[in-house]
């Protein structure tokens, strides 16, 4: 691209370092020599020819550089003026003459000589090198335009000039740029080098000084705003003033809000305190907007207001009775809660945990329980909630901060005495933004939540007189600490009698109403509804026992609007089916007859109750033991403990010692892509493999749950309702339980433990001997193998299996 033929010598010349300057050459330049080396380097120059060889110092704070602390390219410069001043020191002005670069730096006699390698670069002219110094000098015009401290007629004229050397030396020197930079040019000899790297400066300087105008535009635009805002208001409460309105109404009417919200002292200080510095700032400014949200919100959450409780005992369990049907414990926790407010002039409130299936009316308890004590009802639901700050709220430090959902709650019920529902409680999550439920360990802590701090109030508030109810499936989930915090109580599933109650009483009713039916459009039998219990819905509540009243009823609507409104329907078990379609459920055994190897367990799940069965098949092979059926840990350990069990015992089966080194067992759960775990399937799994190695069938209209042991001990297990509510929705009236379950019979409805046999066993000798339908056999010394298929028992996370 250009001509260049580099020419290279070497001088010896005085060396001076310099301070915050770099010195390009063809420029002049001023400066004051004071160090006492470098005054002895100017003399010797000064004695010689009167060339120097100046080069910048790397640390300016550095009062005697050493020869490595110093830039090796600098500039060859000649003395053209010097002045001694009074106080010692030397005022010179040298032109820089050409670039050098060190060679050898010699201390001699008390300043620095230095060889020098200098480097000519002689450029032919060429129209690139034309149309490179074209490019340089238009984009140096655009910058003096924009840098406010140079002169635009001086600089464009002294870059009038035909040398691309002195043109970008020029440039460079007049540059606002930092040290580093300035040496980074000064170290490119190359004339057609330095050209392209000072038009790269050049340009990244212009979009600098761009961005800083329209900067400073957008602010001067700003402040004029304001300045004409703050005039205009000062002008207006001026003629306020003269108009006898007083100058401060609006400011007044916030004191005298804050003055009546009844505050405690603490935070009614706080909130003068930010009334007083809202006065003092200008009205249109952001400070002024946080302040003002801050006091709106102080002033919206009640502090004093309550709501006038319902006391009469008598008055709460009717409107209770009326709601819900059954859940007696629960309505008698209530009324105790009613009780003590009679007696306790200022009680704690009340922090209660339903727990139960889906569809048992734990939200709708809630609401009956605020209906029945008089107060205002608020759900909060905290399903899927991750943020600490959801609790407690953002700090005001964040652009559009708000108080947490408690607070907000507060000021959504109006008074300090709500009932809150959590709901959901067991459905939070944790993540980097924090533990939802640690935050909640200080509101449901009747200890501490008299003294609650929301993070965007920062102050403390009062949640002591509030009732809270939290709801959840399941308990698991929820941090053992959160879980000593509430009261827990269990809603269970219902039995068949109180679904017909709750349909009758409620649901009928309520969908009737939803779709604009009278009673005469449409009745309902007893018959109907147990119709519709058993053969299409299969659940712990009543949500989809709701969900197929209100089909029945909009198919009728539909009916009456075309029939006219004459038109009538008595709903029976016979014609039930004409309106939802074929039955989805069988009401029936679980096993249609007695197989060898087949058993029907109990199992629970977040739902309520189901059963499973549990297949065991013998083949031949080498004393494998396999379980298939998605088991988790716990129950494939139960499989192992049964297995053992059953070889230990082998004699009682009538087998021989080593029955199992020719078999492989294989034990299989349906259906196999539900999860299933828990240790309750123990005895159903030892029962299957004990009737497939014998022969003998397991009886089809009995089902059993409880954990074994390696000796053969039945322990207890969990759910006992839920499981027995499923027994009996499947059709099976008999059921093996452990003994140490038999305390657990209070919780289970009368009617249900009416309808059933329930047979309880200490070891599984008892299970056997219950369950086969056959006595054991005694010794036998060959085998025969089996064919069998089953379900175990514990939580599957879906609905019930049912196998028919």
């Amino acid at each position: 691209m250009t001509q260049t033929r580099e020419k290279f010598e070497t001088r010896k010349l005085p060396m001076m370092p310099i301070r915050d300057v770099v010195i390009f050459p063809h420029m002049m330049t001023p400066f004051v020599v004071g160090r006492e080396s470098s005054v002895r380097a100017l003399e010797e120059a000064l004695a010689g020819d009167r060339k120097i060889f100046l080069a910048t110092q790397h640390d300016a704070s550095v009062d005697e550089p050493k020869p490595n602390e110093i830039y090796q390219v600098g500039t060859i410069v000649n003395i053209v003026q010097s002045l001694k001043l009074p106080d010692g020191n030397i005022k010179v002005l040298v032109e820089g003459v050409e670039r050098g670069k060190v060679l050898q730096i010699v201390d001699t006699e008390g300043y620095f000589h230095a060889s020098i390698r200098v480097a000519k670069y002689p450029v032919e002219s060429s129209p690139v090198i034309e149309q490179a110094m074209q490019r340089v000098t238009s984009l140096f015009e655009q910058y003096v335009k924009l840098c406010q401290s140079l002169n635009y007629e001086t600089m464009i004229a002294a870059v009038r000039m035909e040398d691309p050397s002195k043109l970008t030396d020029v440039i460079a020197a007049n540059m606002q740029l930092s040290i580093e930079e300035k040496q980074e040019l000064l170290e490119i000899f190359d004339p057609a080098e330095r050209l392209n790297r000072v038009a790269d400066v050049l340009e990244i300087e212009i979009e600098k000084l761009n961005m800083d105008r329209t900067i400073q535009t957008r602010v001067k635009r700003q402040m004029e705003r304001a300045q004409k805002e703050y005039y205009l208001n000062e002008k207006i409460k001026a003629i306020q003033k003269e108009l006898g309105r007083g100058e401060k109404s609006e400011w007044d009417e916030l004191k005298k809000k804050v003055d009546s919200a009844g505050m405690p002292k603490e935070v009614h200080e706080k909130a003068l305190q930010e009334l007083k510095k809202l006065e003092a700032m200008p009205p249109m400014s952001a400070e002024s907007t946080v302040s003002r949200n801050y006091l709106d919100w102080l002033l919206a959450v009640p502090w004093r207001k309550k709501s006038k409780e319902i006391r009469n005992i008598e008055s709460a369990e009717k409107i209770l009775n009326e709601d819900h049907y059954g859940l007696e414990k629960i309505k008698d926790r209530i009324l105790e809660f009613l009780a003590v407010r009679q007696l306790v002039k200022n009680p704690k409130g009340s922090i209660l945990c339903f727990v139960g299936p889906p569809g048992v009316g734990k939200t709708s308890l809630g609401m009956s329980i605020a209906k029945a004590t008089g107060r205002k009802f608020v759900r909060l639901s905290l399903g899927g909630v991750r943020d600490e700050a959801e609790i407690r709220g953002h700090r005001r430090t964040y652009i559009g901060a708000l108080p947490g959902q408690i607070i907000q709650s507060m000021k959504k019920a109006g008074t300090k005495n709500p009932v809150i529902m959590l709901d959901e409680v067991d459905k939070m999550a944790a993540d980097f933004r924090g533990d939802p439920s640690s935050a909640l360990l200080e509101v449901l802590d009747p200890e501490q939540n008299y003294m609650f701090q929301d993070h965007y109030l920062d102050v403390e508030y009062d949640l002591s007189q509030v009732f809270f109810v939290a709801t959840a499936n399941v308990l698991h989930t929820i941090p053992p600490a959160l879980q000593d915090r509430m009261e827990v109580l269990r809603l269970h599933g219902y039995t068949e009698l109180e679904k017909v109650e709750i349909a009758k009483q409620f649901l009928v009713r309520k969908q009737r109403q939803a779709t604009g039916l009278s009673e005469t459009n449409l009745a309902f039998g007893q018959d109907a509804i147990q119709e519709i219990i058993r053969s299409y819905t299969r659940e712990a509540g009543v949500r989809n026992l709701e969900r197929e009243i209100g089909n029945i009823c909009r198919k009728v609507a539909r009916r009456v609007v075309k029939q006219g409104l004459e038109y009538q329907v008595n709903l029976t078990e016979a014609n039930v089916s004409e309106f939802l379609g074929v039955a989805k459920f069988r009401d029936t055994l679980a096993h249609e007859k007695s197989e060898v190897g087949l058993v029907t367990g109990l199992a629970w799940t977040e739902v309520g109750g189901s059963i499973l069965s549990t297949e065991v098949t013998i083949v031949d092979g080498k004393g494998k033991l396999t379980h298939t059926g998605k088991l988790g840990e716990v129950m494939q350990e139960s499989a192992q403990a049964a297995m053992s069990y059953i070889r230990s015992r082998a004699n009682r089966l009538g087998l021989p010692r080593d029955f199992y080194r020719n078999i492989d067992i294989h034990i299989h759960v349906p259906e196999g892509a539900i999860p299933k775990d828990g240790p309750s399937a123990g005895i159903t799994m030892a029962t299957a493999i004990a009737s497939a190695l014998s022969r003998i069938p397991v009886r089809r209209d009995i089902a059993m749950t409880g954990e074994i042991t390696l000796r053969g001990k039945v322990l207890p297990i969990g759910g006992l309702k839920e499981k027995l509510l499923a027994a009996h929705r499947a059709g099976i009236f008999e059921a093996i339980l452990p003994r140490d379950n038999e305390k657990d019979l209070a919780e289970v409805p009368e009617n249900l433990r009416n309808a059933m046999k329930l047979h309880f066993a200490d070891t599984m000798d008892d299970v056997l001997a219950i369950a086969l339908e056959g006595p054991l056999p005694k010794f036998v010394e060959e085998e025969s193998q089996g064919m069998p298929t089953v379900t175990p028992t514990q939580p599957s996370q879906q609905a019930p299996v049912q196998h028919q």
